[in-house]
């Protein structure tokens, strides 16, 4: 299976609404996946006309999905991946420069510990040697709503 297609089997994200491009490499702590970030992208055309860059806050999207990966790779085969990932806490994020059309960034995700299923997580975005953001975040994994 491609690391394109893996992306699409673990996490119920979907374009446009889908921030990662494909997986790079899977570890029992954590993941490493890929974006590029191509210029034809709707939000473009209003987050700074003329001069655009990438929402923070997408950018941090970004790196939420890659640790639903993680979290979804990891849970396979354990009984537990009933249910879909939500986001519960964000803390210490740091910009650290911007991400513009054309970007391709690698984002990296370790899971730091789990209390009574939370998972909680640290998650950084790079384009090649350019730090571009850090966090640390936490998620739980819960059916949804009547099921």
């Amino acid at each position: 299976m491609s690391a394109e297609a893996r992306v699409l089997e673990l996490i119920p994200h979907r374009p446009p609404f889908l921030f990662v491009d494909a997986i790079l490499e899977e570890r029992p702590d954590g993941l490493i996946a890929r974006r590029t970030w191509r210029a034809d992208e709707g939000f473009y055309q209003g987050h700074y006309p003329g001069a655009p860059i990438t929402p923070g806050v997408l950018l941090c999207e970004a790196v939420f999905q890659t640790g639903a990966l993680h979290l979804a790779s990891t849970l396979t085969g354990t009984g537990a991946l009933a249910g879909m990932p939500l986001l519960v806490k964000i803390s210490e994020v740091r910009f650290r420069s911007p991400v513009y059309p054309g970007d391709t960034v690698t984002i990296e995700v370790k899971r730091k510990d789990v209390l009574a299923g939370f998972y909680l997580m640290s998650g950084a975005m790079q384009c090649g040697d350019r730090r571009i953001l850090h966090l640390e975040f936490s998620v739980a994994w819960k059916l949804p709503a009547g099921a």
